[in-house]
């Protein structure tokens, strides 16, 4: 029996994505709330309806005096939805992971398929305060469903600059193959389960892909104009279910972090695969991996100068796993945006 740490009964909100992965995750919720009961929590479940209900949920939920706990019950997406609706609140998200990816749960150490493990986690592991970056760029269009974004100023905020979308990032955001392959993932493959579904749009992207010119300018560095293959700004160590993009990286800290590849063949990217998802791909071809607080990227002109523009085709900028937007963007890192409950032993937090 797992032994809670308060004197009293703790209260938990569960945020239930029942659509999620063919309905994954409410099974993983009915999995593990009598885990939790036995540990003596008591609990209270809220079923998102729709796209964009998670985060009103979290929002609607984040200042209660009575709650100890709020879990995300889903994949990346449902927990960006809730963290995105808790930043700035003193309660702790916990994770159910019920994804593809689970990427902010494997950064934390939580087991994926464990349910007495993942109680054990929310029941007694460790709070930590971590980082994000927002995000401000340009909608990308609707595309087979799948909406173009707007704003939510209400837990987002405001964007800086007219036109564009503010989303807050607590994972990652990549541009360039990778977000292609995601974007992809919207139309294509849909016959193809887990993570062999990745690695083929992945290798039919690159195969299709066209070179593209960017203009990208990295903290107070000089911008250049680059042959653009692939970059991701990340708080933690992976992303993409596993893929170790920007090894040992640690969201606790007073910066962000960016892997980069500029000017790659389609061979060379095909082969960064394998390497990619040992973290064994940095020093290759010229793949830099560095500190980042502030990252700019724009489309070029005919004359080789920055643009307002966006690429054309787009060039689309993920948020925590979502192809939502599209260049001009601007990344900018915060610390101690949102508490996570998480393993007591984390390799990025000795």
């Amino acid at each position: 029996m797992l032994a809670a740490l308060w004197p009293f009964m703790p209260r938990i909100a569960c945020i239930v994505n029942p659509a999620g992965r063919d309905g994954r995750a409410l099974k993983r919720w009915q999995a593990a709330e009598p885990v939790l009961k036995e540990a003596g929590f008591e609990c209270e479940v809220h079923f998102t309806e729709r796209i964009g209900h998670a985060p009103e949920i979290a929002f609607s939920l984040r200042d209660r005096e009575d709650l100890d706990l709020i879990v995300a019950c889903g994949g990346d997406g449902t927990v960006h939805e809730v963290a995105s609706g808790l930043r700035g609140s003193s309660i702790p998200l916990g994770i159910i992971p019920a994804g593809t990816g689970n990427d902010v749960a494997r950064a934390h150490c939580i087991p994926l398929n464990k349910p007495k493990q993942i109680a054990e986690i929310l029941v007694n592991g460790t709070n930590r305060q971590i980082g994000a970056f927002r995000l401000q760029a340009v909608p990308a269009p609707e595309e087979s469903g799948y909406p173009s974004p707007t704003n939510h100023p209400t837990w987002d905020g405001e964007p800086d600059i007219p036109g564009r979308v503010v989303r807050w990032v607590f994972l990652e955001s990549d541009c360039g193959v990778t977000s292609e392959t995601s974007r992809a993932k919207l139309t294509r493959g849909k016959w193809i389960k887990g993570a062999i579904k990745y690695t083929y749009l992945g290798a039919t992207e690159i195969l299709k892909r066209k070179k593209k010119q960017a203009w990208v300018k990295i903290d107070d560095n000089e911008p250049e104009v680059v042959d653009f293959s692939m970059l991701a700004a990340t708080t933690s160590e992976m992303f993409g279910g596993g893929y170790k993009v920007c090894p040992g990286a640690s969201p606790i800290l007073e910066h962000g972090h960016l892997c980069h590849a500029w000017g790659l063949s389609k061979l060379q990217m095909l082969m960064l695969m394998g390497p990619l998802k040992k973290g064994k791909h940095v020093g290759k071809w010229g793949i830099e991996f560095k500190p980042c607080t502030r990252l700019e990227i724009r489309s070029v002109d005919e004359n080789g100068e920055p643009s307002d523009a966006s690429h054309s085709p787009p060039l689309i900028v993920q948020a925590d796993g979502e192809p939502c937007l599209q260049t001009p963007a601007l990344l900018e890192y915060h610390t101690k945006q949102l508490w996570i409950r998480g393993a007591k032993q984390v390799p990025w937090d000795s």
